[in-house]
């Protein structure tokens, strides 16, 4: 394995270990303050991740949408798109790869297609000519694969920084990692410029969403706890999942692919 990469990998190990520490804390403060409260059968971390979605939402508030709101003023709309274009192509080789172990060729084939037609026809993937000649983007990810083969969501668990997620995805985030093309690049600072700019452009993309969000949840934690939750067992059986009684479906009365912008792609996956 290259040295930086190794490196990368020590960070992330010890910035991992740090929030477990902390969040670890958190859960048994928050579980023995409020015993007797019902809790959610799916979200049994609930005092660890509330505060969590307290620092994200903290920290959203204070840098990621003052930049993001800054980042749409002043990048023209075409410049913009092909950003999104641009790492959605990326996007599309993890896909690839997990359609592929899932053993949906026919949709794996459709994501090289895309890869190969959007990174020569579409100038390295600013321009999404593979839509407008019928492949369809699918977006699979390690976490869709391991529920696809039989593992269950386990508890609804939130990232720092990363948002929502659940034992399966934050799994899966490995597998994710290894199949980003970004994760090859050696120049530090080429790194780092691609991953800023690529969290960046899908705050952006979500501003008009997590408006929504604001707006219409009275308490916003619920709200995009069984949103997600729900969305993802939707992406887990190709949008066709079993019933879960009880649970309204979120899907049907709000969008929230709305980007703000007309036309503008969205990631299926759910997560920044």
């Amino acid at each position: 394995m290259k040295g930086v990469e190794m490196s990368a990998f020590r960070g992330m190990g010890a910035f991992r270990l740090g929030w477990l520490v902390v969040g670890a804390a958190l859960l048994v403060g928050g579980c023995s303050s409020n015993p007797d409260r019902v809790r959610d059968p799916r979200d049994p971390l609930e005092p660890y991740n509330r505060a969590v979605h307290r620092f994200n939402s903290d920290f959203d508030k204070a840098f990621l949408q003052p930049i993001a709101k800054g980042y749409r003023v002043i990048t023209p709309e075409p410049v913009d798109r092909g950003i999104t274009n641009f790492f959605n192509n990326l996007a599309d080789l993890t896909s690839a790869a997990n359609n592929a172990l899932q053993f949906k060729m026919s949709r794996a084939g459709s994501d090289v297609g895309r890869i190969f037609i959007n990174s020569t026809v579409g100038v390295l993937g600013f321009v999404d000519v593979a839509t407008n000649v019928g492949l369809p983007s699918y977006k699979e990810d390690f976490g869709q694969t391991l529920g696809y083969w039989g593992l269950e969501s386990g508890a609804y668990f939130v990232l720092p920084l990363l948002g929502p997620s659940s034992i399966r995805d934050t799994i899966g985030l490995a597998g994710d990692i290894f199949t980003d093309p970004l994760f090859n690049i050696e120049e530090d600072k080429v790194y780092w410029g691609l991953v800023g700019l690529r969290v960046v452009d899908r705050r952006a993309d979500l501003l008009a969403a997590s408006q929504i969000l604001d707006d219409a949840a009275i308490d916003p934690y619920v709200f995009l706890r069984d949103a997600y939750l729900q969305r993802r067992l939707s992406l887990v059986h190709d949008g066709n999942p079993p019933p879960v009684e009880g649970q309204e479906d979120f899907w049907d009365a709000v969008d929230f692919s709305a980007e703000g912008k007309p036309g503008k792609p969205a990631s299926r996956s759910g997560r920044l």
